[in-house]
């Protein structure tokens, strides 16, 4: 049996230097951030190969791995800070107070490291223990949690987990970005990884923020002053879970080949007279992880109900934008209520292209004008029947264009770069290690239905056979 062991919990502060950090910064929370206020913490994994002894690990690697984040934080002070409601504020905020710190935890793993930076499926279980959970308590929670796993003569990783109310996906890319950066240079932080914290023109005069904090309170009526006090209010609405022994964690690789093999089937199962389809890289891995799961699921007694959708950037869809390096939440989710088992499988039609058309339409929706407010109180009411109707939402986590494989912290290139907290159903997608242009997407099911998965994806692209 694998065993992790915890060697030392250490405190990372912002750089002294810095007059910034010395000082306190608070940012408030946006509709785009309340509306992330209580999902589970984002979880990634960040392999790297290093055969190196545990004595280098700990003498060379670490103490850079820890400046580094030090010089870093200098720029990223929300994230030693912590999410928390002051008295004397109108709505929770992020604050920062000279002295915070980010935990992070060092261990050694005699897990093998090839099989948990691999493809292949195995136990979801087995990487539970290289991040750690976010510190929360009735008054407040930390924004992040850093751990760093060494595997003695093999590698190390990275594991990170974030409050997904204080920050995105693009946002956690910048700031490992940064941490590399500055890892490898001995120079300014680059403008583009700088972030940029101003959020003048996406605060809600309305007060949306609160109403969005009361929903997840489920008290719509209430006041500021009965959120504050609510005991449970930074408890997220589901906690990270051990995995069962029988979920079973995989990555599959689309190649540009694979990818515009699948362009050309939709293509041809498409009339010309019909509108033209968006079918980038995205759209058409979407639909086909999508309709691989349908199928490996469909024989499950108790199928439910199964919805599309996934979380779409606006930093430049607003009117203003706002910049790329925006630090925090600027994602609004946009989905498909129907269920596509009753729409997509035994139909007359092609299921892939079926799909492909769903996921294109909401893609093609974002370049029209919209009520954005309207739209996130559309989903949050149907998300409450989620539970109730049994049904499942297959959502997407992270994104083939945040070049999450570009994270160089002198080493070399990742080995391996995961999302693990899609346990709830999520596929999890990034451009391809090896930087051929391809996508790679990841699953956790259930052992006998990731073994239908692998044989459906296989065939689907050997034989047009799904």
């Amino acid at each position: 049996m694998a065993s992790l062991k915890i060697l030392e919990v250490s405190h990372v502060a912002p750089f002294l230097a810095s007059p910034e950090s010395t000082a306190h910064f608070t940012i408030p929370l946006t509709s785009f951030d309340t509306f992330w206020f209580k999902f589970p913490p984002v979880q990634r994994l960040f392999f790297y190969s290093l055969p190196e002894t545990k004595h280098t690990f700990l003498n060379s690697v670490l103490p850079k791995l820890k400046h580094s984040l030090s010089l870093t934080l200098q720029h990223f002070l929300p994230l030693a800070g912590k999410l928390t409601w002051p008295e004397d504020s109108p709505k929770p905020i992020v604050l920062y107070t000279p002295g915070d710190v980010v935990s992070i935890s060092v261990a050694e793993a005699d897990s093998d490291f090839d099989i948990l930076s691999a493809n292949q499926p195995f136990q979801a279980s087995a990487v539970r223990p290289l991040v750690s959970p976010l510190h929360v308590s009735e008054t407040g929670a930390s924004v992040i949690a850093l751990q760093i796993t060494n595997f003695p003569n093999k590698g190390f990783c990275i594991g990170v987990t974030t409050h997904h109310a204080v920050l995105d996906g693009k946002s956690t890319t910048m700031f490992m970005k940064s941490w590399a950066y500055l890892s490898k240079e001995n120079s300014p932080l680059l403008p583009e990884l700088t972030p940029f914290y101003d959020r003048s023109s996406l605060i809600d005069p309305s007060g949306f923020e609160m109403k969005l904090l009361n929903y997840w309170m489920g008290n719509p009526g209430s006041t500021s002053s009965d959120c504050r006090n609510n005991p449970k209010l930074f408890e997220f609405f589901q906690s990270p879970e051990e995995p069962s022994s029988d979920l079973y964690r995989a990555t599959f690789e689309l190649t540009r080949s694979d990818i515009d093999k699948l362009r050309r089937r939709v293509s041809s199962n498409w009339h010309s007279s019909k509108p033209k389809l968006h079918l980038s890289s995205f759209v058409l891995t979407y639909a086909y992880m999508f309709d691989c799961f349908l199928k490996a699921t469909d024989d499950d007694e108790s199928k439910s109900k199964v919805f599309l959708g996934f979380a779409a950037d606006y930093r430049s869809r607003l009117r203003p934008p706002v910049p790329e390096n925006y630090f925090g939440n600027c994602v609004a989710i946009k989905a498909n209520f129907k269920d596509m088992r009753e729409h997509v499988i035994g139909k007359e039609e092609d299921s892939l292209t079926a799909l492909a058309v769903k996921v294109s339409d909401l893609v093609k929706d974002l370049s029209k004008e919209m009520d954005l407010q309207s739209e996130i109180e559309d989903m949050l009411s149907r998300m409450s029947s989620f539970k109730s109707d049994n049904s499942c939402y297959v959502g997407v986590a992270g994104s083939p264009r945040f070049g999450v494989y570009s994270i160089d912290f002198g080493w070399g290139r990742p080995e391996k770069v995961a999302v693990i907290s899609i346990e709830n159903g999520s596929i999890s997608m990034a451009e391809s290690g090896d930087g051929s242009g391809g996508v790679e997407a990841g699953f956790v099911l259930k052992k006998h239905q990731m073994d239908r998965f692998a044989s459906l994806f296989l065939n689907g692209l050997t034989h047009n056979i799904i």
